[in-house]
């Protein structure tokens, strides 16, 4: 059985060396394909764990079914027991977690429909009162549709231009489902702690995706760096006093959505002003696609590593029975 726990080992740390990888491969890409690209990863990554985990817990299992006795088994390999009772207890840990960070996610968007009750709708706007500056995509929680939410206070620390800025950058989140991508790598993280690093990156991806669309919306580069430098200013100004951090408002009605002020806004502004990101071209994208291949065909040699291990016992389980009757 020892090269099903080699697989098994190295789907379970593949992780802590893939992270690292795919965030510098989304550092060569443009924002969209960078998201999709740590999005992907982390689904792969994290499915790839669990299927290791959920093959070793069945070993035993396999046995039964091939009607060889546990003890035959434990003769052949002592550590079986010991081994598929911690994969099931990384199962069980992997599924408390998961349902936690789902249970987060639920409170978190129906806090933030809550504080923001007292709202006026205009279209797919909702404006709500108060000094505090603050703007984020609030997506659709049960049945009510997603909506751009913008305090009285942001609105009048910007000028028309910005206005439309910040209200094109909102609604590209809320258009392109952005909140689905930040919530595949939170649960990720739940599978895998290594996970965890995809998180902050896919964030800033995110928001260099919704930047690029504002700034498409309005036909200029500049512009659109000026208001969001503006928007995160006035942001962080009004929660200077309040303790909260930059973009959360007063109330925090927005805390741990996807805002125009989130991430480091330096660096999405410094991109703005820079030429607007060119597709898969030249040498570095090349050579991410090239790392994005290798990654997905590991994660299938294991799969398939796995597979053929598993077979392998099934064959030795039926070989020790037929042994047995003929015995």
């Amino acid at each position: 059985m020892t090269p099903v726990l080699v697989v098994v080992a190295l789907a379970v740390l593949l992780p802590w060396a893939a992270a690292p990888a795919a965030r510098h491969l989304a550092g060569l890409l443009p924002p969209r394909a960078a998201s999709l690209t740590l999005a992907g990863a982390a689904v792969l990554l994290a499915g790839g764990t669990v299927a290791a985990l959920v093959g070793l817990f069945h070993v035993p299992f396999l046995a039964v079914l091939e009607r060889l006795r546990l003890a035959q088994v434990v003769a052949d390999w002592p550590a079986v027991v010991p081994v598929s009772g911690l994969a099931g207890a990384l199962l069980v840990a992997q599924a408390v977690r998961l349902a936690l960070a789902a249970r987060r996610h639920r409170a978190l968007l129906s806090r933030a429909w809550r504080l923001t009750g007292e709202g006026t709708a205009e279209g797919d706007v909702l404006v709500v009162p108060g000094e505090e500056a603050e703007a984020f995509a609030l997506p659709r929680h049960r049945g009510r549709a997603g909506r751009v939410v913008v305090t009285e206070g942001m609105l009048r620390a910007l000028g028309p231009t910005e206005r439309a800025v910040l209200l094109a950058h909102e609604r590209a989140h809320l258009g392109g489902r952005h909140h689905l991508f930040s919530a595949v790598a939170d649960l990720a993280a739940a599978v895998h702690p290594a996970l965890a690093r995809l998180g902050p990156a896919l964030e800033f991806h995110l928001e260099r995706w919704a930047d690029e669309a504002a700034a498409a919306a309005v036909g200029d580069r500049r512009v659109a760096a000026t208001a969001i430098a503006r928007a995160a200013l006035a942001g962080s100004v009004g929660t200077a006093g309040a303790g909260g951090s930059v973009g959360s408002g007063g109330r925090g009605r927005g805390r741990g959505l996807l805002s125009v002020s989130t991430g480091p806004v330096p660096r999405r502004v410094q991109a703005l002003l820079a030429p607007e990101p060119a597709g898969p071209r030249g040498r570095g994208p090349r050579a991410a696609a090239s790392g994005l291949v290798a990654a997905v065909l590991v994660s299938a040699l294991l799969a398939l590593g796995l597979a053929y291990g598993l077979h392998e016992y099934v064959e030795y389980a039926a070989r020790r029975i037929v042994g047995h009757r003929h015995g």
